[in-house]
Order: structure tokens, then sequence, then C-alpha cells
């Protein structure tokens, strides 16, 4: 890794948990591979699948800034 990029991943990660997500999901946006429809397809796919899974009862739920701060606090141990 150049000197470069590991000052942009210095950075990255001090960025809060929903904006390194976000920044992710824009990195991985910039390749152009042939599968990427497919999977595309496949996560929406699932999301609908746990979308109707939370609405007949079958799964529960975690707040995103429960989520976020479990991982921020596992980051910093």
């Amino acid at each position: 890794m150049t000197v470069k990029s590991q000052q942009v991943l210095r950075e990255a990660l001090d960025l809060p948990p929903v904006e390194r997500a976000e920044l992710v999901e824009e990195i991985l946006a910039s390749f152009n591979f042939p599968d990427r429809q497919k999977i595309d397809a496949s996560w929406a796919r699932e999301a609908e699948d746990r979308i109707n899974a939370y609405d007949v009862g079958k799964i529960n739920t975690t707040s995103a800034k429960k989520v976020f701060d479990r991982i921020d606090h596992s980051r910093k141990s």
C-alpha cells in the first residue's frame, strides 16, 4: 500500500461508522465488474426477505446506534 493510500485509510477509519459505510459503498460502486448486477439483485432479495421476516415477527431488531456503538467499542479495545 502506498503512503498516500495508508493516509487515506487512516483518515477513513477516523470517520463515524455510517460515513465509513457510505465510503465503502462508493468505492465498491466504482469497480465495474460483470457480476455486480447479480450481486446487487441478491442483496436486494435478502433485504426484502429480512423485511418480510420482521413484518411477520420472525426476527427481532437492534437499533443502529447500539450496533455502531458496539463496533466503535470493539475497535477501541
